[in-house]
């Protein structure tokens, strides 16, 4: 059975790709373990900086559930259950994964790959992109949590729009709503998205990694803030080697080499 997530380290950078291109890359049960074990591996692998979740066959990067699994997934009481806790697993995973990640889109963008994508610190799509929720044409609900995450990045019209509707959007209409950072040309997205995550891998994994965690407490309620981390993520920059690395790289005029440390 061909494997349907696949996994790999390419330099500082962790790669997850989503593979069930003849279903346009539909998530089952075993996907979604699998994202979690998977991000879990990379959150404690000090060699992998970044992460990028892409789907393999350039068609689609998520477009939902694999609805051909529903009757052996999603059959019963029970069944539902597990789904649901390894499909909110998958998105936790995503959503507090410690390092920066990036949704590299290619195609397809629907349902659940929206929900992937809204889980990732930076989205950068092709031109040819597409985007949808079409959760109210199927009778669907969807909980607070992934409404909350794609209202934090697009607001609270524009995620009314998406439901309300239930149409697809190009890519040009989500870097309008604030959903993809970029858009670049199809045949330029892969060498794009690795110059970013290569860019990133080489600033400080401290800085770096301590502005992730702040701006997540930033985007919650005041009383679930954690400001004591926020200022010991903030001190411990200060006190590292790489803040040392920095300073005398910058007058020497040469690129810092950060440890992370």
């Amino acid at each position: 059975m061909t494997e349907k997530l696949l996994a790999r380290k390419e330099g500082r950078t962790g790669i997850v790709t989503f593979n069930n291109p003849e279903r346009h890359n539909a998530m089952s049960l075993e996907m979604w373990e699998a994202t979690a074990s998977h991000l879990a591996d990379f959150a404690k692998d000090p060699d992998v900086r970044v992460l990028v979740l892409t789907g393999a066959g350039g068609k689609a990067f998520v477009s939902g559930a694999d609805i051909s699994k529903f009757e052996n997934e999603r059959s019963s009481t029970e069944a539902v259950a597990r789904y649901n806790t390894a499909l909110e697993r998958g998105y936790a995973a995503v959503h507090e994964f410690p390092k920066p990640t990036i949704a590299m889109i290619r195609g397809y963008c629907i349902g659940g790959g929206m929900g992937l994508a809204a889980c990732c610190d930076i989205r950068i799509c092709s031109q040819g992109s597409r985007f949808a929720v079409p959760a109210a044409k199927l009778g669907l609900g969807y909980d607070y949590p992934g409404l909350k995450r794609l209202a934090d990045l697009v607001g609270p019209s524009f995620t009314k729009e998406i439901f309300f509707t239930a149409r697809q959007f190009d890519a040009a209409e989500a870097k309008d709503m604030g959903f993809a950072n970029r858009v670049v040309p199809d045949e330029e997205i892969e060498a794009y998205v690795k110059n970013y995550a290569e860019t990133i891998a080489g600033n400080a994994p401290l800085t770096v990694n301590s502005v992730k965690f702040i701006v997540g407490e930033v985007m919650k309620d005041e009383s679930e803030r954690d400001i004591k981390r926020c200022s010991e993520m903030v001190a411990e920059c200060f006190a590292s080697k790489d803040y040392v690395e920095g300073r005398q790289a910058f007058m020497q005029k040469r690129k810092p080499v950060f440890t992370g440390s």
